[in-house]
């Protein structure tokens, strides 16, 4: 494979703080989202995410103060998601020192914004993140969730991915609602899926819980490596798995 593989520390956040819940709840606190960050740089983390898990159901948009104080100390590709509706909203969440935004259920509910975020900042800086759950009646086998995993749409999940793939986004950030901190692997076939029917990169999220997790996803077409639960409570640590992969040889960023 000639893409690097990137490794994706995840800081999920509520009222300021990391947290990190199991299938979307049962949230608990994972610590201070400055000291996370400048740990996870420390300890090589290829890429970067903080998300704002709250702000959609709360209707507000990221905490811009936290973005910045986290940009401050992020060495690394840093992208910043959660109630980013709108062109103002990305706009200040660059300009506070993102690197990159995520948006997901603003998308879903208007997709010309996707167009708009693209035209005025450039594909390059912008991914949709897709919450999905099994819903064997649709095609693909994978409904799109919105606000948070909390509300089914109805909405294929491998058709919605062409979608916005179709737009021009190059970054795809499924996130399965049975694997989110369950630590029982990634869900396969939807990275699977959604590789094969984009040329989008596809991060692997929701679901890490030991080594061989990562490289199963490697095979079904991610590129990005993202998790949260493993990295925060030390089960795994970058370093040991950037030594596996390599083992395994997968092209990583060393």
């Amino acid at each position: 494979m000639d893409k690097k593989i990137r490794i994706m520390p995840c800081l999920d956040m509520k009222n300021g703080r990391v947290v990190k819940g199991v299938h979307f709840v049962n949230i608990r606190d994972a610590g201070d989202p400055v000291e996370c960050a400048k740990a996870y740089c420390q300890a090589e983390a290829d890429e970067l995410a903080m998300l704002d898990i709250t702000a959609t159901i709360e209707n507000r948009p990221t905490m811009l103060d936290v973005v910045k104080k986290v940009a401050e100390v992020t060495t690394v590709p840093f992208t910043a998601g959660g109630g980013i509706s709108d062109l103002k909203i990305a706009k200040d969440v660059l300009q506070a020192g993102a690197n990159k935004i995520s948006t997901s259920s603003a998308a879903f509910r208007n997709p010309d914004i996707i167009k708009q975020m693209i035209k005025e900042f450039g594909a390059d800086k912008i991914t949709v993140a897709i919450d999905v759950d099994v819903n064997e009646k649709l095609a693909s086998g994978y409904e799109v969730y919105i606000d948070g995993g909390r509300t089914a749409t109805g909405f294929d999940a491998v058709e919605w991915a062409k979608k916005v793939y179709s737009f021009g986004i190059k970054t795809i950030l499924p996130t399965s609602k049975a694997g989110d901190g369950a630590k029982t692997g990634y869900d396969l076939p939807v990275i699977k899926a959604m590789a094969d029917a984009t040329g989008a990169e596809i991060v692997a999220s929701g679901g890490a819980g030991k080594l061989e997790h990562f490289y199963d996803a490697v095979k079904a077409g991610a590129t990005i490596l993202l998790a949260a639960s493993v990295f925060h409570f030390n089960i795994i640590s970058i370093k040991q798995l950037k030594q596996y992969l390599k083992q395994k040889g997968v092209n990583i960023i060393e």
